[in-house]
C-alpha cells in the first residue's frame, strides 16, 4: 500500500506500482468508441501509461496536454491516457482541446487495472479513483519506470518518464 496525499492529507492506494524490470500485467480497458483494448493492442510498441484520478481537474488535463505534445517527438513510442472518467468525457475533453497523440482508456467497468497495479485510491474524497501515477515499459511489456506522484494535486516528473524511454 502507498501512502500519498490530497492536499496535505494523507489517503493510501490499494498496493505498490509494479516493480522495475517486472512485466506489465495485462489490462483490459475501454476506448472511446467502447471497444476494449489490451496490451496486446499496443505489441511492439513502447509505452507511457500517464494514470490520473479524473480528467476534469485542472493538474490531470494538464498532464494530458504535456503528453500529448511529447508524444508527436516519440519514436515507436504510444501514450495511454488512463483514468476512470467515463470514455466519453475522455473523447469531449481531447476533442476539445485539439489533442491527438494520446490514447484514452477508461477503467471505469471494474477498476481492475488499477487494482492489479496498486492505483485504487482507497480513502479520502477521491476513494475508488487512481492515483496519479506513470508506468512507462518498452516494447515488450517490461516496465522501465515508474513514479507515483506523492501528493496527487502535483503533476508527475515528465522529464524522468520520458528519459526512461
Amino acid at each position: 500500500m502507498a501512502s500519498i496525499t490530497l492536499g496535505g492529507n494523507p489517503v493510501h492506494t490499494s498496493g505498490e506500482l509494479p516493480k522495475v524490470g517486472s512485466q506489465l500485467a495485462d489490462f483490459k480497458l475501454v476506448q472511446n468508441d467502447l471497444s476494449v483494448a489490451s496490451l496486446s493492442n499496443f505489441a511492439g510498441k513502447k509505452l507511457v501509461l500517464n494514470i490520473f484520478p479524473s480528467i476534469d481537474t485542472g493538474t490531470c488535463a494538464t498532464s494530458v496536454r504535456k503528453f500529448n505534445e511529447s508524444a508527436s517527438n516519440l519514436e515507436n513510442t504510444t501514450v495511454l491516457c488512463i483514468s476512470r472518467d467515463l470514455p466519453f468525457a475522455q473523447k469531449r475533453f481531447c476533442g476539445a482541446e485539439g489533442l491527438e497523440n494520446v490514447v484514452n482508456l477508461s477503467d471505469f467497468k471494474e477498476g481492475s487495472f488499477g487494482k492489479t497495479n496498486g492505483l485504487e485510491i482507497l480513502d479520502g474524497p477521491l476513494a475508488g479513483l487512481h492515483s496519479r501515477a506513470i508506468i512507462v515499459v518498452d516494447a515488450d511489456g517490461k516496465v522501465l519506470h515508474t513514479e507515483q506522484v506523492a501528493e496527487i494535486a502535483n503533476e508527475p516528473n515528465y522529464e524522468a518518464a520520458l528519459a526512461a524511454l
